[in-house]
Formats: structure tokens, C-alpha cells, sequence
């Protein structure tokens, strides 16, 4: 890995809005303290709002700063601030594209920064095809002299059919090798951790297949409600927002074989086998193995319909049928609104044969589960049976653990700081391919389907504070299982 990005510029489409505030300039500033920018780089924020770059310098200090939650070192952000444009205008007018690619060059010359340009759609999705067929026609795609790169933010797509769409419009401008589909998850420590949790030790890899392991549970739980994404929300939805991108990245690290090598092409090819491995869900099948919720007091939400239908709450059974994982079922919930903010994944081995403590009294019949806690406390368990001391025999269930801030003392970040690294030294491994993108709508298209031709089955309520709909239980429960609470 190299030590520093590229010499480049970062241009932020959408600079004015709440991701440019909150995470991709604090996740710029973690870089410049960790020394990973490069030494001669700049950022160009590109938006609506008419804002003279003085303020808006003055208000990214101010959102870094809180986003930090501590005061900003002056001499990793002043460099940063000093490199910090900003232009307004309409997206789709060329006359806007006109002047950024006179102010990259104008900047390009005085900083001695090469004409390397990292484009961030940080826009609303309706706008990605817009900026990228805009960039096309200025000539800002091409790489004569430089590299070009775009990273394209979530939901990418509304339905298989419009990812598609998209993905026309984005090849039409830009090669493959350049366009970099983001999932922030995929910068949690712990989720890039599962790939060396996995490969580096040489006691898990055994046993992580049918054989072994019970069952698979996934959950990404969020104690907030919508706030005021209504607009977008309503229309999305927790299968779209969640479980299309993130749950299913994190089902294809689980479930996915090992690579010939970590090159971002070896990863991405075994992740979307995996996606390819998931069997269609027929009518019936949805109707069996796919909840959904919707939280108590969500149609009186700022621009939601008061007869929204939207599911703020999915629980799902999924299978991968391949040779490692026939047969396992992976159970994955997310929901907002729930008891409390947790993403982890469990993987529960099979019950030891029990014969020989038929007469032991014990706390738990099935002990043995391995945890790797997403957020908000990064890190990864493992449960297992133990004798309690004594002259008696007893067993308890007992827990090794292991936290990242604990072990190596340093604070959680965004999860931008590493997939925006990765853009500017040009490694895809930790972004969506377009393949990966198509098959997951693939899996997800017969539920939407299915709920658009369901009108008239309710969604059901559930409680806020609560872990979902009783709807959800009924669905593990059935398999003689349970819900980690």
C-alpha cells in the first residue's frame, strides 16, 4: 500500500449538503492527520447555494470542528483550508462545468498539482447522470494527461431496471476501471477486518462452511427514525437503502471463497459469485421468508404520504447455494426506530454433541458464536462453554473479546477516511462493480414486486424502541431459532 494518496484534486458535486459536511471533509481532515494526503492537493466544492468561498471556508471550519467534537489542529487544517474553492451553479448548464475545468486548470498550475481529478457525487441520485453525462461533454472524463475518477454515492438505482439505466450512462463516459460505487460500511474497520479474520487465521477458515456452522444472522439496527429524509425515504425504503447495498456487501464477505489474491478484481469476483448463488424468491417465498415493518408514528413524518406503505423495517431468510453454504440460513433484519443503535454479524456453530453432558447442568445448549460488532464498539467475540470452578460439574457460557479502541487505542472513523484513500491511489477492491450492483437488485427485484402488487395485506406496526414486528420472531422462531437481543 502506498504511503500517500496521489497528487490530486477532489471535486465534491453537492459540497453545500449534509455528507460534505459531516463526513467527507472531517474525513479529509482525518487523512491530513494520519500524513496520508497528498502533498499537493486541493478541494473543489461544486453546489446550488450562491456562497462567497470565504464563508464557506469559514463554515466547513465550523462543521469539521463539530464533526471532530474536539478543537481542529491549525496546522493540519489551514493547508487544507487554503486549497479549499468553492463555485455555484445549476448542474445541468455546461457554463458551470466551463468554469471548474478553467479553475482546475488555473489551480492546477499554481499549486503544481497534476490534472488528476477525483469527482464526488455527493448529489441526490436523480442528479448522477446529469454530472457524469455533464463532465462527459466538457471534456473533464478524458485522461490525456491525467487520471479521471468518479466515485458515485448510494442508492444506486431504484430497481434493477434503473441501475441498469444508470450504469449505461456512466459507462458512456467513463471506462469501469474509473468509477467508484461507494458504500461507506465497507470502511468500517471491522468489515474490512472479516477478509483477514477469515484468511489470516488458519483455525476459522476450516470450519466456516455448512459442516460447522448453524446459521448466520445479520443485523444493522438504528435507534433514529427517518429525521427529515421523508422525501427520499418514503420512496426507498429499508430493502433499498439497506439491504441492497450494505447487508448484502457484508453477506458477500461472509459467504464468499477465498481469492487467488487481494487484488480488487480477485475480491470483487468471488463477492458477486456469492450474489449469483442466492436463489429467486418466488411469490411464495416472499410471502414466506421476507417481513416487513413499518415504526409506530412514521405517516405523521414531514413528507411522507399519510398512506405511505413504506417498510422502515426488513427481516429476511436468504440461502447461498453453493457447496460451502447449502443449506445455512442467512437471517438478515434491519429497522429503524429500534431499541438501540447495533450493527454486528453472528455466526453460530453447531451444538457439540451432547451426550456427554446430559446430566451437566448448563446455562446455554448452543454456546458457541462468533461476533463481529460493526458499531458502534468495533470488534469481534467468541462464546464457548467453560467448567465453573468447584467441585461441582457446571458449565457456563463464556466470552473472549477483543475491541478495537481498547487494543489499539484509537477512536473510530467515519469509514471515508480508508475508500476515499483508496480512490486516489486507484484501488477498487472496496467499491461496488457494476456486476455486483445488477445482481443484487436481481435478489431484491421479486420482493419489490411482489409488495407493489400486495395492496391490501397490511404492513404491520411496530413499537419505536422495540427490535421490529412480532412478524420477525415468527420468521426465526420457525426454524426452532432466535433473534441475538
Amino acid at each position: 500500500m502506498p504511503n500517500r494518496a496521489d497528487d490530486c484534486f477532489l471535486v465534491i458535486f453537492g459540497a453545500s449538503g449534509d455528507l460534505t459536511r459531516r463526513k467527507l471533509l472531517p474525513a479529509v481532515y482525518n487523512l491530513a492527520e494520519a500524513g496520508l494526503l497528498p502533498e499537493r492537493f486541493a478541494i473543489v466544492g461544486v453546489a446550488r447555494p450562491p456562497i462567497n468561498e470565504a464563508d464557506y471556508r469559514q463554515q466547513m471550519r465550523e462543521r469539521v470542528r463539530d464533526a471532530e467534537g474536539e478543537p481542529i489542529e491549525p496546522e493540519k487544517w489551514k493547508p487544507l483550508e487554503e486549497r479549499l474553492h468553492y463555485i455555484s451553479g445549476e448542474f445541468h448548464e455546461p457554463r458551470l462545468y466551463q468554469q471548474l475545468s478553467g479553475l482546475l486548470r488555473e489551480r492546477g498550475a499554481s499549486y503544481a498539482i497534476p490534472p488528476n481529478y477525483l469527482f464526488y457525487f455527493a448529489t441526490p441520485p436523480d442528479l448522477f447522470h446529469t454530472v457524469a453525462d455533464q463532465l462527459s461533454a466538457s471534456g473533464l472524463a478524458k485522461e490525456d494527461d491525467g487520471w479521471r475518477r468518479v466515485i458515485v454515492e448510494k442508492p444506486f438505482g431504484y430497481d434493477l431496471e434503473s441501475a441498469r439505466s444508470l450504469n449505461a450512462r456512466l459507462t458512456a463516459g467513463f471506462r469501469e476501471s474509473q468509477i467508484y460505487r461507494i458504500d461507506h460500511y465497507l470502511g468500517k474497520e471491522t468489515v474490512q477486518n472479516i477478509l483477514a479474520f477469515r484468511f489470516a487465521n488458519g483455525i476459522f477458515e476450516p470450519i466456516w462452511n455448512r459442516r460447522y456452522v448453524s446459521h448466520v444472522q445479520m443485523t444493522v439496527a438504528e435507534e433514529d427514525g427517518i429525521g427529515s429524509r421523508g422525501a427520499y425515504y418514503d420512496k426507498a425504503g429499508a430493502l433499498r437503502d439497506i439491504v441492497q447495498n450494505h447487508m448484502f456487501q457484508l453477506l458477500t464477505l461472509v459467504a464468499m471463497e477465498p481469492p487467488i489474491s487481494f487484488r480488487a478484481e480477485d475480491v470483487r469476483d468471488e463477492k458477486v459469485k456469492v450474489l449469483h448463488a442466492v436463489p429467486s424468491l418466488t411469490p411464495d417465498a416472499v410471502s414466506r421468508d421476507v417481513v416487513r415493518g413499518q415504526y409506530d408514528g412514521y405517516r405523521n413524518e414531514p413528507n411522507v404520504t399519510p398512506e405511505s406503505r413504506t417498510e422502515t423495517f426488513v427481516a429476511m431468510r436468504l440461502f447461498v447455494d453453493n457447496w460451502r453454504w447449502a443449506g445455512v440460513p442467512f437471517y438478515l433484519r434491519t429497522g429503524k426506530k429500534l431499541a438501540r443503535r447495533d450493527t454486528h454479524l453472528a455466526v453460530q456453530f453447531k451444538r457439540a454433541p451432547f451426550m456427554l453432558f446430559r446430566d451437566t447442568p448448563v446455562e446455554c445448549t448452543n454456546p458457541n458464536v462468533l461476533v463481529l460488532r460493526i458499531q458502534p464498539d468495533e470488534g469481534i467475540s467468541l462464546s464457548f462453554d467453560a467448567k465453573v470452578p468447584g467441585p461441582l460439574e457446571r458449565l457456563e457460557t463464556v466470552t473472549m473479546d477483543f475491541s478495537y479502541k481498547e487494543h489499539f487505542k484509537q477512536e473510530p472513523t467515519t469509514g471515508y477516511e480508508t475508500l476515499l484513500f483508496d480512490a486516489m491511489t486507484g484501488d477498487q477492491t472496496l467499491f461496488h462493480r457494476m456486476d455486483m450492483v445488477e445482481a443484487g437488485w436481481q435478489i431484491v427485484e421479486p420482493v419489490l414486486r411482489q409488495w407493489e402488487r400486495d395492496t391490501r395485506s397490511p404492513v404491520p406496526n411496530y413499537p419505536a424502541g422495540s427490535m421490529g414486528p412480532a412478524e420477525a420472531d415468527v420468521l426465526i422462531e420457525r426454524d426452532d431459532r432466535r433473534w441475538r437481543n
